[in-house]
This record gives C-alpha cells, sequence and structure tokens, in this order.
C-alpha cells in the first residue's frame, strides 16, 4: 500500500511536465514573432524605397506572403492607433515607412526647401500625357503637346518616372515610353487605376493632385 500511494503521488508531477513545455513554447513563439515585427519595422525603417514582401519573404524564409503581410498590417495599425509621427503605407505593390502628414507645419520648419524636387510644369505636364495615355511615343507626346519635349523627356528619365517599354510597329519602329514603379512611388499610388480622374480634359491638373508633400517623405528617406 506504500508503495501505492508513493507512485500515485509521483503522477501528478508527471503530468505537470507537458504543459510547462507548452508553455515555454508559447513564450518563444511569441518572442519569436515580436523579433520578427521590429526586424521587419528595421527593415522599412532603413529602406528608402518601397519594400516588397517577396523581398521580405527573402530574409524570412519560414513566413508566408499572407503572414508577412498580417505583420505589416499590425505594425501600420499599430502607428495609426498610438498616433505615432509615422504612417506605413501600400505603395506600388509594396510597402514604406513615410512621415505622418498631420505633422506637416513640423517638417515646414525644418526643412527649408521641402519643394527643391518637385517637378517643373512642363515635366509634370508631359508626365500626365505619359500616365494617362501609355503607351505613345515621343512624337505623338510632342503632338499632344504642340512642344519640342527632348528635355523634359531626359529629365524625366533621369528621374526613373517613365521608362522605354518597347517599339512600336511603324516606319522607324519608334520607342514608346511609359511610367515605372518610381512614378508610383512619387505619386504614391499602389496601382496606376488609383489615377485621379481627369479634370475637365486637363491632365497635369490631374495629375497634380496626387503629387506628394514631399516634406512629409523626406524624414523616412534621409533615416
Amino acid at each position: 500500500m506504500i508503495e501505492e500511494n508513493a507512485q500515485e503521488a509521483e503522477q501528478p508531477t508527471a503530468a505537470a511536465a507537458p504543459e510547462e513545455t507548452k508553455t515555454s513554447t508559447l513564450e518563444y513563439a511569441a518572442h519569436a514573432h515580436d523579433n520578427t515585427k521590429s526586424a521587419i519595422e528595421a527593415m522599412l525603417f532603413l529602406n528608402d524605397k518601397t519594400l516588397l514582401i517577396e523581398q521580405i519573404k527573402k530574409v524570412f524564409t519560414h513566413l508566408t506572403a499572407d503572414e508577412i503581410r498580417s505583420v505589416l498590417n499590425a505594425l501600420k495599425s499599430e502607428y495609426e492607433s498610438t498616433n505615432r509621427g509615422i504612417r506605413l503605407y501600400e505603395v506600388a505593390g509594396g510597402f514604406q515607412m513615410i512621415a505622418a502628414p498631420e505633422f506637416i507645419t513640423f517638417l515646414r520648419k525644418l526643412y527649408k526647401d521641402p519643394h527643391s524636387d518637385k517637378l517643373s510644369k512642363p515635366a509634370l505636364e508631359t508626365l500626365a500625357i505619359i500616365a494617362y495615355k501609355q503607351p505613345l511615343t515621343k512624337l505623338e507626346i510632342e503632338t499632344l503637346r504642340k512642344v519640342n519635349v527632348d528635355g523634359v523627356m531626359k529629365t524625366l528619365l533621369e528621374k526613373s518616372l517613365i521608362r522605354i517599354i518597347g517599339r512600336k510597329k511603324a516606319p522607324g519602329n519608334p520607342k514608346v515610353y511609359g511610367t515605372t514603379r518610381m512614378f508610383l512611388e512619387y505619386f504614391g499610388l499602389n496601382t496606376l487605376e488609383e489615377l485621379p480622374k481627369i479634370e475637365k480634359g486637363d491632365l497635369a491638373a490631374s495629375l497634380t493632385k496626387g503629387e506628394p508633400e514631399n516634406e512629409t517623405r523626406e524624414p523616412a528617406q534621409t533615416n
């Protein structure tokens, strides 16, 4: 009887071991999740362009695209709910960390020339034609603008806002142009479908509606 009682007393201890292991595993999983979110946040912070889910997956190979998107959405919600000075936006098929628009007043005081890299009116008009009517040739652009666009096209190409996307099946096989991922990033768009509606036939005015307040982006790019 004494031996039987001893065995019965030992049973609770043996049963408790799996619970401890289970708790430890859950704590480890939670800690690993926090590290993942923090690591992705650091990647966003250091990246001055949009960060694609595919790029993040190359680092976190054990995560699926949906799991990574879930982490990004959690960060986005956290920034907004706690009124942080930064926001996370989905732009050009990826994600980018930028300064919160509501703090523009403070940023203007810090950045004395916030619009130094804004496009000129001729460049914006040319870019608008390409954005809304792509693909098209330089001659077609000049026909619509009724001016020579050599200098403007060179600027837009240098800024990577447009690119050569092919050649037209016409005499001379002229190059045709279209917008780039950088164009989407510059105007804060995820896809071309998000372009503002054309206002009274004025393409440039329509595109200007989406032109960024550059001072809201500079802090994230500087860091």
